[in-house]
């Protein structure tokens, strides 16, 4: 027998049949009435058919045996949870993550572009205008009477960080910017670290060790657009970026402690390798709600200098010279100078101190800078510098404790700029009065071991505006003092009238005017 979708689908067919051939003979002698009537007639006889057929089939369901139930499938291991890599854009940072949380990567990129005017007495002539800059360099004698207004790229960095096989992390940074006009394009870090020994952390490769309070914020939340003139001379002695060491680094909550073996920075090629080290202490006596206090040790030490020679008898010179920028870098010329020492080695020494009371914060440090001379019966030079900065951040935000590299990053902001919604971002107001001292007994006559370096005195009032997580602005004002004299001879060129007689003040009073603009991710 049929099945029943069969049947029915025949006895329709059927139907329709009986009706067209019933239609067809009788179409000529019946009128159309009749046929009407036959067709009606035929209709109904098929429906109820059809009725029939419905009863049928619902009567066989009920006695039909149910189906056996299908063979189990033999057992098997159930198969393994697969966990997807995620992909985000938190601040607009692009981060793969394995769904194992076993590998990260990160891409990370800063650009900064600085603008200056430097407002200061018009030039004259080398023999009238004694202004002068490092010594030796006949550039910067024209520099710095007359300083380049104008625009620089401080930063231009792309890089990638994450974390491999769990307990590895890595950093891979590409600067293209550079720190100045002098300067291009450089590895700015490429460093491993292993994070499998508790509390301490070892690290090797490229990269910029904590040097002190001010080196601990992040280069794109840092107060003013250069750190204070002692910190980037005392960073520059055994740390600074892309410095190739091996350190330990521990911390907790409220406390730090690290230690890193320094070398050349990566790319510079001496007959024998400047040996370094670079160490500090810091800790969080109080922290409270919106209160915290945090004091710092820190100790940077060129052990070795790098030689400028073979190592033959008597040694060769082993140059150590301290120099810096009018904390600010779209110019070159650097006021303050102490020439190159021949050295045994430096330590320099600091002091931290920092505070924060919600939207107010201070910060404070103190460096002292001693010279070993090599092979001189002439006296050992000591230098020294400090600085005091604060701000207050005007729209309610606090600037952020960084507890692994112990300093103070920029705010939180609540209400990024949104002009429609009433919003404007985040505001700043910050001061900050900084001295280094690159003098030692200047005022001795005659002046056998004395260096005339300069005292540079700055005072900055900046307002910074952080329109969302990624872009920033800053505005400082800077108002420049330079006390210096001449060491005569030829210390700033053997030309007419390059080097002033002993005793005359090559130093100046001057106003920066400055602007940053910076996207970070």
């Amino acid at each position: 027998m049929q099945d029943n979708p069969g049947r029915l689908r025949a006895a329709l067919l059927a139907g329709v049949a009986l009706a067209l051939v019933t239609g067809g003979i009788a179409q000529a002698r019946e009128s159309n009435e009749e046929r009407i009537a036959r067709l009606e007639a035929a209709l109904a006889e098929l429906q109820g058919e059809l009725r029939a057929l419905k009863a049928d089939t619902a009567a066989r369901a009920e006695v039909r045996p149910s189906a056996p139930p299908a063979p189990a499938a033999p057992s098997a291991a159930p198969a393994p949870a697969t966990l997807a890599t995620t992909v985000s854009l938190k601040n607009g940072r692009p981060t793969l993550a394995s769904g194992d949380g076993q590998f990260t990567a990160s891409f990370r990129g800063l650009m900064q572009l600085d603008g200056a005017i430097h407002d200061q007495d018009d030039a004259g002539p080398l023999a009238s205008d004694f202004r002068r800059g490092s010594f030796g360099d006949a550039t910067e004698n024209e520099r710095a009477r007359d300083m380049a207004d104008g625009f620089n790229f401080r930063r231009i960095r792309l890089g990638i960080e994450g974390k491999a096989f769990g307990d590895f992390q890595y950093n891979f940074t590409y600067d293209f910017g550079g720190s100045g006009n002098e300067e291009g394009g450089k590895v700015n870090a490429a460093w491993l670290q292993y994070n499998g020994l508790g509390v301490a952390r070892l690290r090797v490769g490229a990269y910029a060790p904590t040097t002190s309070l001010e080196d601990g914020a992040s280069n794109a939340s840092a107060l003013f657009a250069e750190r204070a003139a002692v910190a980037e001379v005392v960073r520059g002695l055994a740390g600074g970026d892309a410095r190739v060491g091996a350190g330990l680094y521990a911390g907790g909550e409220r406390w730090t402690l690290s230690g890193t073996v320094t070398g050349n920075i990566a790319g510079v090629q001496t007959y024998d390798e400047q040996l370094g080290f670079v160490g500090r202490a810091t800790f969080v006596p109080y922290q409270q709600d919106d209160t915290l206090i945090h004091l710092g040790l820190a100790a940077n030490v060129i052990i070795n200098p790098a030689a400028t020679g073979p190592d033959i008898p008597g040694g060769a010179p082993s140059p150590i010279r301290l120099r810096e920028r009018p904390e600010i870098r779209v110019d070159s010329a650097r006021l303050v100078d102490t020439g190159s020492i021949d050295s045994d080695g430096v330590t320099a020494l600091g002091l931290e101190f920092g505070a924060r009371r919600k939207n107010l914060y201070l910060q404070a440090e103190y460096f002292d800078i001693a010279v070993e001379r090599r092979a001189s019966a002439l006296p050992d030079p000591d230098f020294s510098g400090w600085y005091v900065q604060g701000s207050w951040i005007l729209t309610g935000e606090s600037r952020a404790y960084n507890a692994a590299t112990a300093g103070f990053d920029g705010p939180k902001v609540a209400k990024v700029f949104s002009p429609g919604d009433g919003n404007w971002g985040a505001w700043e107001l910050g001061v900050r009065y900084s001295i280094l001292d690159l003098n030692y007994r200047e005022n001795d006559l005659p002046a056998l071991g004395s260096i005339r370096g300069g005292e540079q005195e700055i005072l900055s009032v900046g307002l910074n505006w952080y329109l969302n997580p990624g872009v920033a602005m800053q505005f400082t004002w800077r108002n420049v003092q330079v006390d210096r004299t001449s060491p005569g001879g030829t210390a700033f060129g053997a030309g007419a009238f390059a080097t002033p007689i002993l005793g005359t003040d090559v130093g100046q009073d001057l106003n920066i005017y400055s602007v940053r603009t910076q996207y970070a991710f």
